[in-house]
């Protein structure tokens, strides 16, 4: 049986010989499954599925398990919630794992639109650069020998599943609500519902943020709820938690509380100092967000907040 391998290039030309001078048999474009039929060094002949047969650098492919691999991530996350949505900021290569030198085969263009499904910490690798020794003091506490940055999980159009490093990404933030960030990264949004004002629907937010650094040991550590002030027509704080050590996904949904109807609900996820992981629900009564304890659940003490309002 012919070996099967996958184009990870753009985009690649078929020659008819190894050599400078060659004639153009074909071309092939990401993604595509091509049959294997010989391999001279750094170049391969191969079959196309349309029977185009030509020579092709190695480089530019990607064996099954590669393919198989991402096959596998997108059955793995097909559920997974969204947490946000953004767009590529140049052409981006898809990663089979967070990290610049692991695997990759799918290319999203500049401005491919995203979701965003999780986060995972890879550290940063320069190409030639050499990494730092670990200190020999004893008395020091022992650093990494390089710099961690951040990888989104996300989906594309098309389906594909896999990690790209995060700043490639730009999130949709809703303008109305990006300019209260106070310096702080948004990393996820949600509507919780609309409101009435007058011939309109406005949207009220749940945003969910961290610090504006990446390699931190935890996905977020802050939210904010912003409702709409109908009388003033403005947004306003109605909610701020910090010091959470969140952890994807955030999930948002709606729940029957029998008097108060129908309300908006979000679930969190945060890990205590210990490592364990528990749930965290609230809900919304406009404008009002409040916590709703799982039985046996006691409500840790607080200083009352005060909503903010926003001009």
């Amino acid at each position: 049986m012919l070996e099967i391998a996958y184009v990870s290039a753009a985009q690649s030309i078929l020659r008819d010989r190894v050599s400078a001078v060659f004639s153009k048999t074909g071309v092939v474009k990401n993604g595509d499954r091509v049959q294997i039929l010989e391999r001279e060094r750094r170049f391969v002949r191969v079959r196309t599925a349309s029977g185009a047969e030509g020579w092709i650098e190695q480089r530019s492919l990607v064996p099954q398990s590669v393919y198989d691999g991402f096959q596998k991530l997108a059955q793995q996350e097909q559920h997974a919630p969204v947490q946000a949505t953004g767009a590529t900021r140049n052409d981006t290569n898809i990663h089979l794992d967070p990290g610049r030198e692991t695997q990759h085969l799918y290319q999203l263009n500049q401005g491919s639109k995203v979701s965003i499904l999780k986060r995972d910490t890879a550290e940063k690798t320069v190409p030639g650069a050499m990494a730092k020794p670990a200190s020999t003091n004893k008395n020091e506490p022992s650093k990494p020998a390089m710099p961690l940055e951040d990888w989104w999980l996300i989906r594309d159009p098309d389906g594909h599943v896999g990690w790209v490093l995060s700043r490639m990404v730009d999130l949709d933030v809703p303008l109305e609500i990006a300019q209260y960030a106070e310096g702080q990264r948004t990393v996820a949004f949600f509507v919780l519902n609309q409101v009435a004002d007058g011939d309109k629907k406005v949207s009220q937010y749940l945003v969910v943020l961290t610090e504006p650094k990446d390699g931190l040991p935890f996905d977020y550590n802050q939210i904010r709820v912003f409702t709409w002030n109908v009388k003033r027509h403005r947004y306003e704080t109605a909610y701020r938690e910090r010091n959470l050590n969140g952890i994807f996904p955030v999930t948002v949904s709606q729940e029957d509380f029998g008097k108060e109807g129908t309300l908006p609900v979000f679930v969190l996820q945060v890990k205590d100092d210990n490592g364990n992981l528990s749930q965290r629900k609230y809900k919304m009564n406009t404008p009002i967000v409040r916590r709703v304890l799982a039985p046996g659940e006691v409500k840790e003490t607080s200083a009352p907040r005060k909503r903010a309002r926003h001009q």
